[in-house]
């Protein structure tokens, strides 16, 4: 049970909580639903988000605005949570690392490739011959590696976002994290969870400097550092979610605390840890599954495709420019190229994922010794700590 959540009394054990995230996790027997619908949840957010954006150029969405501010954040905390416990069953970085670039890249070349090869030459006011030849042309594809390039010759000019793919911005900042993770699991920190509890520590001071230095108000200008600070509050979560309690009062306090942190001045480099926890309380929520809605992962290819599908809609009909036909035309193009990419294009290549494990197998044989260290169960109270 929840050791920190618990208190004498009268010489009974009284519980303040029921349940630990690690006793949540297990319940669900590790496959809650919330983290699926969470997914989708958030990538239809983005779309929402962008909405305005692409219409107006820009746009105060009042209320909501905290929350959309939330959206990003979430994601990398969820994907911090999870991927630490891919990490944790992986022997080696074999797997880990492959797992991630199956996930990651083939779905993300398909939109960079469409995007260029179909979706540029149809919207382009150059003429073929000079959108093909021009060197913004080929540097687009480089978005394939994390270098980022938001235009294509022509593309979207006349719009008032005139970038093809605006969210690819979380691209380099996704490899960053999960080039972290990577470095933490060689090291040892990963598996040393005080040692990884004092790497959020850190970020955090480096946040203080960064405020001071640099004060900003949201997530646009507090950098992408915030995103990363994200994943590895997951992270920590994640080690630690034998201590953390699985509460909807704490989610509550901790979702009026995040919200707080985004309407104050560098507020929001500062709310990770609490973003992260109400990301993870809802994940670990688990509904009945829905057979249609979670019959694939589609929020990745929503994530991917819904700028672009957004922009194109914008330019193809100047009756269609509010952000509400934007939005209502957007989300079920997007839904359907979403599900022709994970049918087509990420579940095919995530069906190959045996082959790591081949190579992890072979690659273990000549070096044993390069196994990631795994967690034991404790013997000493360095190792819960």
């Amino acid at each position: 049970m929840v050791t920190l959540a618990e208190r004498h009394h009268g010489g009974y054990r009284v519980k303040v909580f029921d349940q630990s995230l690690a006793e949540r996790l297990t319940e669900t027997k590790n496959r809650p639903s919330g983290f699926d619908y969470l997914r989708m949840i958030l990538a239809l957010g983005i779309i929402l988000s962008h909405a305005g954006l692409i219409s107006y150029g820009g746009w105060d969405i009042g209320l909501l605005g905290p929350l959309v501010l939330m959206i990003v954040p979430m994601f990398f905390a969820l994907s911090g949570f999870l991927v630490a416990g891919s990490l944790e069953r992986s022997k080696t970085l074999i797997t880990f690392l492959g797992l991630r670039a199956f996930r990651i890249v083939p779905a993300l070349s398909v939109e960079v490739f469409l995007s260029a090869l179909i979706l540029g030459p149809l919207f382009t006011t150059d003429n073929l011959g000079n959108y093909f030849r021009d060197r913004e042309f080929y540097s687009y594809f480089l978005n394939v590696i994390g270098e980022i390039h938001y235009q294509l010759p022509g593309v979207f000019r006349s719009n008032p976002n005139p970038a093809v793919n605006g969210q690819l911005w979380t691209i380099p900042w996704e490899l960053v994290s999960y080039v972290a993770l990577a470095v933490l699991a060689v090291t040892g920190v990963f598996h040393r969870r005080h040692l990884l509890l004092m790497c959020l520590t850190g970020l955090y001071i480096v946040q203080i400097g960064n405020s001071i230095v640099r004060p900003k108000v949201d997530l646009a200008n507090a950098g992408g550092a915030t995103v990363v600070v994200c994943f590895v509050a997951g992270l920590v979560i994640y080690r630690y979610r034998d201590k953390i309690p699985w509460s909807g009062l704490l989610c509550l306090l901790m979702t009026a605390l995040s919200l707080w942190l985004t309407t104050v001045v560098s507020g929001m480099r500062f709310a990770p840890i609490p973003m992260a926890y109400v990301t993870i309380y809802l994940g670990l929520l688990n509904p009945r599954r829905n057979k249609l809605i979670l019959s694939g992962d589609y929020s990745y290819g929503l994530y991917l495709y819904g700028f672009p599908i957004q922009q194109a809609i914008f330019a193809i009909n100047p009756a269609l420019r509010e952000w509400y036909w934007n939005l209502l035309l957007a989300i079920p193009c997007a839904g359907m190229v979403a599900v022709g990419s994970w049918w087509l294009v990420e579940k095919p290549v995530l069906a190959r994922r045996h082959k790591l494990k081949s190579l992890e197998e072979w690659y273990l044989k000549k070096y044993s010794s390069l196994r990631l260290s795994a967690p034991r169960a404790a013997t000493s109270r360095s190792e819960v700590y």
